[in-house]
């Protein structure tokens, strides 16, 4: 994924800035804990919170936090009004996500935004690094696709796994085989939600109760916003 570290760096940086250096931290759609790891390396004072409905990537992240008590995990279905409630804590500094809410169409990502605003504390920060629409640019937004699927199959020709070919050896191994069985029962293949502007995003966290909002970031396909409380 093009620029991947750079947003988990400017991600971080924000932390920093707003909340300080020892947060505790709830990480959205965890995944495999991507985002957890660079908190607490960069903050070895953090905790972080994940939350995620996948199986296997659940398996992966408490396999790799193993014997690490800053970090938790929670299996949870954002979609789910009542998933707050698996939390171990009810309000947190900073709730950070990256590339997974496009999963979720504009209505419940609506809904989630206003469940990230009741679990963000005063003065505490959200932020969504993910792929982000825009209106007006077909061309240039035709081109940037272009030119990262040239080299993501660059990459696929010289070995990388691609997103088909990573499920398919987790399906192969005996930890993840039927965490990722139960995985595709819960999701099929690949859900397909929306991508809205980063003004979308903008307007909706402050209509849920964000004070402020705004994006800091951006490379030609992503965008991270950020919303303070």
């Amino acid at each position: 994924m093009p620029d991947r570290e750079e947003r988990f760096r400017v991600m971080l940086d924000m932390v920093e800035a707003l909340v300080g250096p020892e947060p505790r931290v709830l990480d959205l759609a965890c995944g495999t804990g991507s985002i957890t790891d660079r908190l607490l390396r960069r903050f070895p004072g953090a905790t972080s919170t994940g939350v995620d409905l996948d199986p296997a990537l659940l398996a992966i992240a408490r396999g790799y936090f193993a014997g690490d008590e800053r970090a938790s995990f929670v299996a949870a279905d954002l979609k789910d009004p009542g998933w707050t409630r698996a939390l171990p804590h009810s309000s947190y500094d900073a709730v950070l996500t990256a590339t997974a809410l496009h999963w979720l169409h504009a209505d419940p990502l609506t809904e989630l935004y206003g469940r990230i605003a009741g679990l963000t504390r005063d003065g505490g920060v959200f932020m969504n690094a993910d792929h982000m629409a825009h209106e007006g640019t077909p061309r240039i937004d035709a081109a940037e696709r272009a030119h990262r699927h040239a080299g993501m199959d660059r990459a696929k020709a010289a070995g990388a796994l691609d997103w088909e070919q990573w499920w398919a050896k987790a399906a192969e191994d005996p930890a993840l085989a039927e965490p990722t069985a139960e995985r595709y029962r819960i999701y099929g293949s690949h859900a397909d939600g929306d991508m809205p502007s980063p003004d979308w995003h903008v307007r909706t966290l402050l209509a849920a109760g964000f004070g402020e909002a705004r994006a800091v970031w951006a490379s030609p396909s992503d965008t991270l916003v950020l919303a303070l409380k």
